[in-house]
């Protein structure tokens, strides 16, 4: 184990001067970012035995669920399950309000859970990382923020969130705006008020679905400017009363096996089938798709077990959700314009909304269908689109995040022989079971591309990867290992292996920010890995239990 040169003060670290005076400190382990993965990751490098820091750029602990605090923002996933399991007692004294926490409710929670098991003096808030560089002589990584300060550790771990760095809106004209403009991704904390307002909202992927309604509720007029319509399915929300909490609570040890035996790391309702939707005649499929719509959430694109790879059946989701769309919003038009018939259900992250379409039917409420078309430009006035001029009072851009990487490829990570990872990664990104990339020893990425990550309940796999990761440095600790690096041919086939299950899929048909589509120069690569929660922890046992093949673990 490396032992720390520096002592511990109440929040920063004591520690000597480095060349012109900036401060240096030594850790066993460095990690990036305080959202759920950095603090798990805290929370067990500690019972490790290692000296850990955390360096969050916030001003806050929370990670995405800081930064995101627009109207209406909530998970997608049932609250009860998008949870720590690690602590039975957290577990039975943590009681959700909604079956779907929004997002200040989940923020607390990881509050709590910092003060809960003591963490916050382990971590170092408004503190940008800016480089990160490995040593190859030392076997050290030297990390450097924003304000200058230097700190070096034998691991790094960045638990930098697969949702975490926003597309920046780059419509020309938007400096010459007269009203004011807001990123969901950068919502002020003290909120907004559209009271009276002309407002336009651009993007309708999952952000711009959960704010478009609360926008609605306060503006004079709201236009939803549309590129793509995507699919969303009503999350059927409600409160949790005293004796479902009870329920769960008796039964959460179950619950939390049942959920990394599954593709999506939560229980299932027991109506999805395990077969074909053709095998079904069709007032039969008719109906587990509307078990499945009532239910509530992403599970209705489970509702049969080859939604995902066979075009035919897909049809029949599809069509069954865009009938509900015809149902839901009284304009014909509008409703046809929201209707997605470019991808395969499923194919793109399934939205997950409370009354988004019903929204339409206000009279304050129109959409913007630029399928055809786009926005030319922002004028002082409002927008300039091929579907003519709008006048705005207000702009608010829902357009998503630089995901999988963007986090990563913003800091300046270089390997062995001072290779950037930016230069890896041109090409798209590159890694062995999503948890280090060959010629970077002793990093780690929590959740990072070529894992489960955002197909599944985030919670289960960052407490899947932290654990697994917690073991490896165990491993190495006791055993004198100096360095942990992922071997070239080990990478290069467990990418294969990622490509080759989304091949087998029809998620290729789609253009989504799963595969980078969204951001200009992206490369196209299917970056999550599709196999799921159970079969991804099948994979990490078996590389664990033969020597964590793979991997070259040196000592010395």
């Amino acid at each position: 184990m490396v032992k720390s040169t520096t002592t511990t003060t109440n929040a920063v670290d004591a520690s000597p001067q480095g060349t012109a005076g900036v401060t240096t400190s030594d850790y066993d382990a460095i990690i990036v970012g305080a959202g759920f993965a950095g603090i798990y990751s805290l929370y067990k490098l500690r019972q490790l035995g290692l000296r850990t820091r955390v360096l969050e750029a916030g001003p806050s602990v929370g990670g995405t669920w800081f930064w995101n605090r627009y109207p209406g923002a909530r998970c997608d996933v049932q609250s009860f399950d998008y949870s720590y399991s690690f602590s039975e007692e957290l577990q039975q004294e943590w009681k959700w309000s909604e079956r779907y926490a929004t997002q200040p409710e989940i923020l607390r929670y990881i509050q709590h859970v910092v003060d809960r098991f003591d963490l916050r003096d382990g971590i170092q808030l408004d503190t940008r990382v800016v480089s990160a560089v490995f040593d190859d002589e030392a076997s050290k990584w030297t990390v450097t923020t924003e304000a200058g300060e230097v700190v070096s550790a034998r691991f790094v771990i960045m638990a930098t969130g697969c949702l975490s760095v926003t597309k920046a809106p780059t419509f020309p004209g938007l400096d010459s705006f007269d009203g004011p403009w807001y990123h969901t991704g950068h919502w002020p904390e003290e909120g907004v008020d559209f009271t009276g307002l002309r407002v336009g909202l651009v993007g309708t992927g999952s952000t711009g679905i959960q704010i478009a309604p609360r926008i609605a509720d306060q503006a004079s007029e709201l236009l939803v400017f549309q590129r793509t319509p995507n699919f969303s399915l009503p999350a059927q929300n409600r409160p949790v009363d005293d004796e479902f909490d009870r329920d769960i609570k008796a039964t959460y040890a179950e619950r939390r096996r049942a959920a990394r035996k599954t593709p999506r790391g939560y229980p299932t309702p027991p109506f999805l089938r395990e077969c074909s939707a053709l095998d079904l005649p069709e007032d039969e499929r008719s109906q587990v798709y509307e078990q499945s719509w009532n239910y509530g959430g992403p599970t209705f694109t489970g509702a049969f077990e080859d939604l995902l790879t066979n075009k035919e059946a897909n049809d029949t989701a599809a069509e069954f959700v865009r009938e509900k769309i015809r149902l839901m919003v009284n304009d014909p038009v509008t409703a046809e314009a929201l209707s997605p018939t470019d991808h395969p259900i499923g194919t793109r992250r399934p939205c997950v909304d409370t009354e988004y379409y019903q929204t339409y039917n206000r009279e304050n409420v129109r959409l913007v269908d630029l399928r055809e078309g786009a926005i030319e430009a922002v004028t002082p006035t409002g927008l300039s689109t091929t579907e003519g001029d709008f006048e705005l009072d207000a702009l608010v851009f829902a357009i998503g995040f630089d995901a999988m990487t963007g986090a990563l490829l913003n800091i300046d990570i270089r390997g062995v022989e001072d290779a950037p990872l930016k230069e890896k990664w041109a090409d798209g990104p590159a890694t062995y079971l999503g948890i280090t990339v060959a010629d970077f020893p002793n990093l780690f990425t929590i959740t990072g591309p070529g894992s489960p990550s955002v197909l599944a309940n985030m919670v289960v796999s960052i407490e899947q990867h932290v654990e697994w990761l917690t073991e490896l440095l165990r491993h190495a600790t006791e055993n004198d290992v100096v360095r942990i690096a992922a071997r070239e041919e080990a990478q290069k086939d467990w990418v294969q292996q990622v490509a080759d299950r989304a091949e087998a899929t029809l998620v290729p048909l789609a253009r989504s920010w799963w595969s980078g589509a969204n951001i200009p120069g992206k490369p196209r690569v299917f970056m999550p890995f599709l196999g799921g929660i159970a079969a991804y922890g099948e994979i990490l046992e078996e590389v664990a239990n033969n020597g964590y093949s793979g991997f070259e673990l040196s000592t010395s």
